[in-house]
């Protein structure tokens, strides 16, 4: 089969032997990949991402010195199947499916690991017990973000955040985007988005933002401080040596994932808020207790998703819950995905880039998005 093939920090297009399903597993054949930041990550910094694995028991399997194929927000069509399968799901079935197969005793992440290779080639093996049918009607494309927007459902779940609250998500990339649409879908108002990039801050606004704010030229702390006034009955806890207008409670997401954004929330949030870390830092990073400590704040770490929230999420996508047709704004075969690596580096070009391995037509330039149910 086709690839893009991570080698030693650099992303080539290159032939290798198609995945062959074992025990209880499906080979399928990848329709519709996306882009992730962690690909970003781990395809041009592959050993620093090894390396904080092995420390932090992360779930990246990847050895740097041996090829790897990325991907892991896919849509793909179940081809075989492997030995004591059920075969339940009959050929040509759009499926989507957590990132994960059985290796031995152990779980192997679906394009993290050099013996699972991803959705950047045009097969892959799957577990069959977590196969998920697309619905009838949701496109390929947009099926495709049911793992990415999974990440955001997690995130907000892991807030434990309520109506009352008042939501503020610094960062609107992909993850940022996709924690906004899980906001709304739970009910929670207002919300504030912030961005430097004007795209990414209209994009925020059409997945269910109330506000948006240029921290230039606005500070998002203040936006908060005008919509957040609140009666006795909805007012957050505050420290009893601290005062101030009693304001609904504070729940900040921090979507970006660079040095020194954390400690910016530190200093802008109100007491008692709470802050949910989704966007990773691939470098260290340094903040300051005490500003924590005195405002008496929650600090939460959120990382992918149950099985349930993934389901769950696929649901909310085919039902028009979570309108994720904004979030796709270009597709690429696969020898774009190096030119499209660089052009996420820009924030005002794109939020998701999709991969179709099968492309032909001019597979090197971007073109924008089409709805397709097959």
């Amino acid at each position: 089969m086709r690839a893009v093939i991570a080698r030693k920090g650099k992303l080539i297009v290159g032939e290798m032997a198609t995945p062959e399903p074992g025990p209880g597993e499906v080979l399928v054949r990848t329709l519709a990949c996306g882009i992730c930041g962690s690909d970003l990550h781990a395809g041009q910094h592959t050993e620093i991402v090894a390396a904080a694995a092995r420390k932090s028991g992360g779930f990246f399997r990847a050895d740097p010195q041996h090829d790897l194929v990325l991907g892991h927000e896919f849509c793909a069509e179940v081809v075989d199947y492997g030995p004591y399968a059920g075969r339940r799901l009959k050929p040509g079935t759009r499926v989507c499916s957590a990132p994960v197969i059985m290796i031995g005793t152990g779980l192997e992440p679906v394009g993290f690991s050099n013996a699972a290779p991803g959705g950047y080639g045009q097969y892959m093996r799957l577990l069959e017990g977590l196969l998920l049918p697309v619905p009838n009607g949701l496109s390929t494309e947009h099926a495709a973000l049911t793992e990415p927007v999974a990440v955001g459902v997690h995130a907000v779940n892991r807030a434990g955040i309520e109506r009352n609250h008042v939501a503020v998500v610094v960062g609107c990339g992909p993850v940022g985007l996709a924690v906004i649409a899980a906001l709304k879908l739970r009910g929670v108002g207002p919300i504030i988005a912030v961005d430097y990039s004007a795209a990414r801050r209209d994009l925020a606004v059409r997945m269910g933002a109330h506000e948006a704010v240029d921290p230039v030229s606005r500070s998002p702390y203040a936006s908060f401080r005008e919509v957040a006034v609140a009666g006795a009955e909805d007012a957050g806890t505050r420290p009893s040596w601290m005062t101030g207008p009693l304001l609904r409670p504070q729940v900040i997401f921090e979507c970006v994932g660079v040095r020194g954004v954390l400690q910016q929330v530190l200093e802008g949030a109100e007491p008692g808020a709470r802050v949910v870390v989704v966007g990773v830092c691939m470098e260290p990073d340094t903040i300051e207790p005490i500003y924590a400590i005195n405002k008496e704040m929650d600090l939460r770490f959120a990382f992918g998703y149950s099985p349930e929230e993934f389901a769950a999420t696929l649901g909310h996508i085919a039902e028009g819950a979570i309108p994720v047709e904004p979030l796709v704004t270009g597709i690429v075969g696969l020898e774009g995905v190096a030119g499209a690596f660089e052009e996420l580096a820009h924030p005002d070009r794109h939020a998701k880039i999709l991969i179709d391995p099968w492309r032909t037509d001019d597979p090197e330039t971007i073109r924008p998005p089409r709805s397709r149910s097959e």
